[in-house]
């Protein structure tokens, strides 16, 4: 019992300390970020890394789910014959919901693994403390860089998803029911309120913020050996889609305040 109690104590305390440190590394994020001076040449770099490059992975996923979800749909309508309100419901799911949430997923696979494992290898081979003994500041150079870019291209990259998802269930309207394009982009549109664009895009920008800081967390803070840095980028993932999954919650409750 006493050892028990013991553990207990400690998993409570590590608990306590995690958030802790977190809070700090959140807070000194917010510090650098607004002081001079702003390395602009390395924030585009970093969103060329993070936007560009996961560009082909994010057009095919979010057409897929444009056609998988309207032909998923369609029976269900079918069924009690209302199925031209099917551009109106796949727009209403993919704006509201699944753009957003997709393109954040597939980046906190993709992007958050990769500034987990890139700060991690380099605070392992002590390249961090390097540079803090030379007179740079690395952690704006290699923190704020990547979660301002990371901030920037996530809403782009999700607003680029949606066209594309709608492009696909265009498409996949257009064969079975032959319905025009126009047709379709007034249907798709017409239910769509302000409220629902700006929720969209909150989630955006909210979910590129938690898998940059997440993955330069992460990173920044990985265990000394080679297998710290798997340790970091694997947290990254798995921490950043948690955290994703929490914050669509809130936002979607936030939002539904205001409708």
């Amino acid at each position: 019992m006493p050892s028990r109690l013991s553990r207990a104590k400690d998993s409570v305390s590590d608990f306590f300390l995690m958030l802790y440190r977190v809070y700090a590394f959140v807070l000194r994020f917010f510090k650098e970020v607004l002081m001079p001076p702003y390395d602009l040449k390395e924030i585009v770099r970093q969103c060329y890394e993070t936007g560009v490059r996961s560009f082909t992975l994010i057009t095919l996923t979010g057409f897929i789910v444009g056609v998988i979800f309207t032909k998923q749909s369609r029976p269900s309508l079918t069924g009690f014959g209302a199925t031209s309100w099917l551009p109106s419901l796949v727009s209403i799911a993919i704006m509201k919901a699944l753009a957003p949430l997709v393109t954040a997923l597939i980046a906190a696979g993709k992007v958050g693994s990769s500034i987990g494992a890139e700060l991690g290898s380099m605070r392992v081979t002590e390249q961090i403390d390097a540079m803090e003994v030379s007179g740079t500041k690395p952690f704006k150079f290699l923190v704020c860089t990547r979660v301002i870019a990371t901030t920037i291209t996530i809403p782009l990259l999700s607003t680029y998803v949606a066209f594309i998802a709608l492009l696909g269930g265009y498409l996949n309207v257009s064969a079975n029911e032959g319905t025009t394009y126009t047709t379709f982009m007034e249907q798709a549109f017409d239910p769509l309120t302000f409220v629902d664009f700006w929720a969209s895009l909150s989630k955006a920008i909210v979910f590129g913020f938690t898998i940059g800081i997440v993955g330069c967390y992460q990173g920044f803070n990985a265990d000394k050996g080679t297998e710290g840095v798997g340790k970091a980028a694997n947290g990254a993932v798995v921490t950043a889609m948690f955290l994703v999954f929490i914050e669509e919650v809130l936002i979607v409750q936030i939002a539904g305040w205001f409708r």
